[in-house]
């Protein structure tokens, strides 16, 4: 299946029927997502990931389910990531909780777009240029420090290149015109705020693939596995953000944890460089014990973080005040429907 046209015609053809499934869901009445709806989609999406993990098991066997799934381990991991971005995204433009799960989606719906075309490119260079692996390896070693460097560091969404040069190509009406990216007023096409939400949240997952896509090569190299943990951890972002947002600011070592998660993985890539081009003796990691490391420094992280949240409840992860103010921000949204 991993080697054939017909497994990529069938993934693409999952992950665009879910794509068009949210879709039409995010184009019913826009509603503020709650508690309830966002857990029951992302119990659906975690459903799919596996249930498509055992697909791989029952046809390519055991070596290449456990690639698949700890690549999508390390995938939606790092996914809560963008999560904390997301929230501050969301603050920052002042978008109604009935127009987020839009904006997410469309946001999501890009990211995927642009990692389809970073995985290809990554596959092929990794093919043609052995030193690819020492190269992504270094690169995940720097992330992980400078995500420990800046761990406390709020993004400026507003003044990335990509918000920029939105601006500077669409005027931007101060009206959010029911949920639309572009409007005409005047005669003029402009673009509305939740364009911009829109192209910062596709614009931050592309920075973000730049790390995440080297971590899953390190797990593995088949194209279609690194897609297909990619669309998978993607697809369910849009449920999660509105089901986690308020654990998001417990997580106080989250940054911690990824950046050994990140610095793990590199150093196998290392490792594995070293193992096929100058040293036949350097052991490389097997994928087994890449999944068991991961998930045990996932666990310690969630663990040690709601533990020093409460004997320190002063101290919140740096998503904890933006998610205060989205949190007022969908009161004021349900008094509003209500009245």
């Amino acid at each position: 299946m991993i080697h054939s046209p017909w497994g990529w015609l069938a993934v693409v053809g999952i992950v665009v029927a879910l794509l068009v499934l949210d879709f039409v869901i995010a184009a019913r009445r826009p509603h503020t997502v709650h508690l309830r709806e966002a857990a029951l989609w992302s119990v659906f999406y975690i459903a799919v990931a596996l249930a498509f993990g055992a697909a791989l098991f029952l046809m390519e066997g055991h070596d290449v389910a456990t690639e698949y799934f700890a690549g999508w381990v390390v995938e939606k991991s790092l996914s809560v990531d963008n999560l904390f971005v997301f929230v501050i995204i969301m603050a920052k433009f002042a978008v109604p909780p009935e127009h987020q799960q839009k904006a997410l989606l469309f946001g999501i719906a890009a990211a995927l777009a642009l990692r389809a075309v970073l995985i290809l490119v990554g596959a092929a260079a990794v093919s043609a240029f052995s030193p690819t692996f020492l190269l992504f390896g270094l690169l995940l070693l720097w992330t992980a420090v400078q995500l420990i460097r800046h761990r406390n560091d709020d993004p400026d969404v507003e003044g990335t290149w990509v918000v920029r040069w939105a601006r500077k190509r669409l005027p931007v009406t101060e009206e959010l015109h029911n949920g639309k990216l572009l409007v005409k007023e005047d005669g003029q096409r402009v673009a509305t705020p939740l364009f911009l939400v829109f192209v910062a949240i596709g614009g931050t997952d592309l920075l973000f693939a730049l790390d995440s896509i080297p971590a899953i090569f390190g797990i593995t190299r088949e194209p279609l596995i690194v897609f297909s943990a990619n669309a998978f951890a993607l697809l369910g972002l849009r449920a999660l953000y509105f089901l986690i947002e308020g654990l998001l600011e417990r997580l106080v070592y989250l940054s911690i944890g990824l950046s050994v998660i990140l610095a793990f993985i590199g150093i196998k890539l290392v490792m594995a460089f070293l193992h096929q081009d100058v040293w036949k003796s350097v052991p490389e990691i097997p994928t087994p014990i890449s999944l068991l490391v991961i998930l045990l420094v996932l666990l310690v992280t969630v663990v040690a973080s709601l533990l020093r949240v409460r004997e320190h409840p002063e101290e919140r992860a740096h998503a904890g005040r933006i998610g205060l103010r989205r949190r007022q921000q969908q009161q004021q949204g349900d008094e509003t429907s209500r009245h």
